[in-house]
């Protein structure tokens, strides 16, 4: 087994978008590949099967039997499991994919590290996207569905930009560390550092103290993108390498200047560096939060010789990402939205971002309760604040309740009546049928049905689809 092929390797959880990736990335460096996964949906099964690859459905002692030299374990994956275990007990070589992908492929790459609580997929397909269309022929890794590239994830050139995004979670049931800590970065891009993943970070403490590692494995010839406008910029203080700062604030190195809204929805933004007028940004997604990304991914492409103006061109036909404010159905002229949004400042934002596109209708709020942080109590104030600026709100049942100690788990009732004393109209559900019975029966042309959660919400949009092919025959 070497990095570049002549290797055998199991996916034990190989229907998850970045073991995907990981997959489709191995079979590039010459890999031979086999998975294997619980029962799978669209748009994960299609993922996988158009790998091409033999996967097994379900965990099993003999999916081992084919005798991988690695077995690349998910993170999904804990000690229970019958390939982790097999695994364990056939003292059978195993890993974690950043691991992998840090051995295999990112030694041989110039990593670009997109990480932060929020924007990360966005502004990794964003840096992906320039670098291609400026004809770089970046390898890359995205932890989503970016429209207008076939696959998430590609090997690159020997010695090229790879674009991987790098999340703070745990990397693996025998390593706790955030998995950005194996992507050897040459850039990393801070989007924001907030408190999230309760499961893994006691406190915000916990998660500076990761952000800061990720800082020591930067090298001093490196670069250290960081947003001005959120906590990230207080990274700056623990660098090794110079830093460049974006944002809104006047203290941005780069700063994003007024807005000029088009008739589509897009927005362009006025762009100074320094003194000097830089860029203009056009056909952007509507929202604050899209504009920093972009700026952000200009300033990564910056690095590789794309200059900004040609980053910024290349940006007007970015073509976005699944799951972010993407429209699923529309039906006598309700717009039926998805988002991926599942953090009070992601809510915040994206609600403000639907506010600008669709000016003066009715947003529908509706809300899945389904991170490891939002099924419990902790973030119940700052949720009732954020979903409070739509104009009415609907709320699914926890996700996995019967997990959680009562006391604990977040009551969606009780955020019903907190809105509702707030003077928004708000319902909670136990069931997730009976929402959409009843959201469909609300909702009035022109309206506007937001639907935010990072799972699949129950089947949701399968039931809203259903409807409207109902009514529609």
């Amino acid at each position: 087994m070497n990095a570049f092929g002549s290797g055998r390797a199991h996916f034990s959880g190989i229907g998850g978008v970045a073991m995907v990736g990981g997959a489709r990335l191995a079979l590039e460096l010459g890999w031979e590949v086999r998975g294997s996964d619980g029962p799978l949906y669209p748009p994960a099964s299609d993922m996988v099967r158009a790998l091409g690859v033999p996967v097994a459905e379900g965990y099993a002692e003999e999916n081992l039997d084919w005798n991988p030299d690695v077995v690349v374990i998910g993170n999904a994956l804990s000690r229970g499991n019958p390939e982790v275990e097999a695994a364990l007990a056939r003292r059978a070589r195993f890993t974690s994919l950043p691991e992998w992908l840090r051995e295999n492929l990112l030694r041989h790459r110039r990593p670009i590290v997109v990480t932060g609580t929020h924007g990360k997929t966005t502004t990794t397909a964003m840096t992906t996207w320039i670098l291609r269309q400026a004809g770089v022929n970046p390898g890359w890794l995205i932890g989503g569905q970016p429209l207008g590239i076939d696959h998430p994830a590609a090997a690159g050139t020997t010695g090229g930009p790879f674009v991987i995004e790098g999340d703070e979670y745990d990397t693996a049931f025998f390593d706790k560390r955030a998995k950005f800590l194996h992507y050897l970065p040459e850039v990393a891009i801070v989007t924001s550092v907030e408190f999230d993943h309760g499961d893994i970070y006691r406190d915000l403490d916990e998660i500076d103290t990761a952000f800061q590692r990720l800082l020591r494995l930067i090298p001093r010839n490196g670069l250290l993108i960081l947003c001005a406008d959120t906590r990230a910029i207080q990274l700056r203080e623990h660098a090794y390498s110079p830093v460049i700062t974006y944002g809104f604030s006047p203290v941005s190195d780069w700063r994003l200047e007024t807005a000029s809204p088009a008739p589509d929805g897009t927005q362009a933004w006025f762009v100074n560096r320094g003194d000097r007028a830089e860029v203009t940004l056009r056909g952007l997604p509507p929202g604050k939060h899209n504009a920093l990304n972009a700026l952000a991914a200009i300033i990564a492409a910056e690095r590789f010789g794309v200059s900004p103006q040609v980053a910024a061109d290349a940006l007007a036909t970015f073509p976005g990402v699944r799951r972010r404010m993407e429209c699923f159905l529309t039906y006598r002229n309700v717009l039926f939205i998805d988002d991926f949004a599942h953090h009070p400042t992601a809510i915040v934002a994206t609600l403000d971002a639907a506010r600008g596109r669709w000016m003066g209708r009715r947003i529908h709020a509706v809300f899945e309760p389904r991170s490891n942080t939002t099924v419990t109590r902790r973030f119940a104030g700052e949720l009732e604040r954020a979903l409070a600026l739509a104009d009415t709100v609907w709320l699914g049942p926890v996700y996995r309740a019967e997990r959680l100690r009562p006391e604990v788990r977040l009551d969606p009732h009780e955020l019903a009546d907190g809105l509702r004393r707030r003077g928004i109209p708000a319902r909670a559900f136990d069931e997730v049928p009976a929402l959409a019975d009843a959201l469909w029966q609300a909702v009035e042309p022109g309206d506007i049905v937001l639907i935010m959660s990072n799972g699949a919400f129950g089947g949701l949009y399968d039931l809203l689809r259903q409807r409207a092919a109902e009514i529609g025959r």
